[in-house]
């Protein structure tokens, strides 16, 4: 018997939204790890709060659904509430009931200076690699350092000399004004943007310069899980300043036996940065130039140092799927603390990924 394509809407719904959602849904397993963490979380949210006042929609939601952004590819926040509103499994995510009302997508310009910030988004990168470390996940000994530009949200037009020796735009010319720079030199020393003064002009591999900052991370080479970020702007030196950084940070010195080890590609070749690793106990396992390198030889005849190189590579990946599957291609922020924090946040969204998989049945 055929059966008749209704379109009347029932009055009630006795079905929980948690039912809706598949047991096996690999999203499960990254809501229970962000959970743990967010509820570690609750005091220095109580701190970021008045005690007075309207209540407000909670953190833990806006940062659920800022996971959300990273983990589905959406571009904007208003596309965000958008989906939250009519996705069963977004709204199930972040902590909504299906009759629930969404907030406006303006919440989230209204709570970017108290979230969405460097010390926020730390401590919950944070709170995800300890989760890795308790289940014993991570290597203490053996990591890897990259570093990749983010386009800034800024565009060439909006360079201006630092002498003010050009002259803006009109105001009669609208939101798009016609510049024509062609011919023209602009480098970092003479030109700076009107829109976000912190971006630098970079380019990676002598092709086009573009406005942009430098996000670098650290990963054990157990699993390829970053264990640190640090986003700075782009300087020619940034990669190698950026990973002392983290390697001082992050990595605990062994004894001279077994000293913990950290890879990276030919870009980190040099005799400075080489020197600087020996005084914190690290073993250099830089991939050596063809000519002219740093790294001793007694380094690159050790029998580990080829697999730290054929291990390094992991972290490729997890640069790709922050910038293919998160955000940071473009990055949708101005300024260095925003652009740290957006950087924390897509590389704990793929932690939270790996996680899943890693600690799954």
């Amino acid at each position: 018997m055929r059966g008749i394509d209704h379109k009347q809407n029932a009055l009630f719904s006795y079905v929980n939204i948690e039912d809706r959602i598949d047991r096996d849904h690999p999203l499960r397993r990254i809501k229970t790890l962000a959970d743990m963490v967010l509820r570690t979380m609750s005091p220095q949210f109580d701190a970021l709060y008045a005690d007075g006042g309207r209540p407000s929609i909670a953190p833990e939601r806006l940062l659920r659904a800022s996971l959300l952004q990273c983990l589905f590819s959406i571009r904007s926040e208003r596309a965000l509430v958008e989906h939250i509103d009519f996705n069963m499994m977004f709204r199930w995510f972040v902590g909504m009931t299906l009759d629930e009302p969404v907030w406006d997508h303006s919440t989230f310009s209204a709570n970017r200076e108290r979230l969405l910030k460097e010390s926020v988004m730390r401590e919950f990168f944070g709170g995800v690699v300890a989760i890795a470390e308790w289940a014993e996940l991570v290597s203490d000994e053996h990591f890897s350092v990259d570093g990749s530009l983010l386009r800034a949200w800024a565009s060439h037009k909006s360079m201006m000399a630092r002498d003010g020796s050009d002259e803006p735009p009109g105001p009669d010319q609208g939101r798009n004004p016609e510049v024509d720079f062609r011919g023209k030199k602009r480098s970092n020393k003479t030109h700076v943007s009107r829109t976000d003064p912190q971006a630098l002009l970079a380019s990676k591999g002598g092709g086009v310069a573009y406005l942009s900052y430098t996000t670098h991370a650290l990963a054990e080479n157990r699993h390829g899980l970053i264990v640190d970020v640090h986003t700075t702007t782009a300087t020619g030196t940034a990669e190698r300043e950026a990973a002392l950084v983290m390697a001082r940070r992050s990595i605990k010195p062994g004894n001279s036996a077994h000293k913990p080890t950290l890879a990276a590609d030919r870009g980190y070749d040099t005799a400075e940065f080489i020197a600087a690793l020996e005084p914190l106990g690290i073993a250099p396992h830089v991939a050596a130039k063809v000519k002219g390198s740093a790294v001793p030889n007694e380094v690159k005849s050790s029998p580990g140092y080829a697999v730290s190189l054929r291990r390094r590579k992991m972290i490729e990946e997890a640069f790709g799927w922050a910038k293919d599957i998160g955000t940071l291609r473009h990055a949708m922020a101005r300024g260095l603390d925003r652009i740290r924090a957006h950087a924390l946040l897509n590389f704990s969204a793929y932690n939270l990924t790996r996680l899943g998989n890693l600690l799954a049945p």
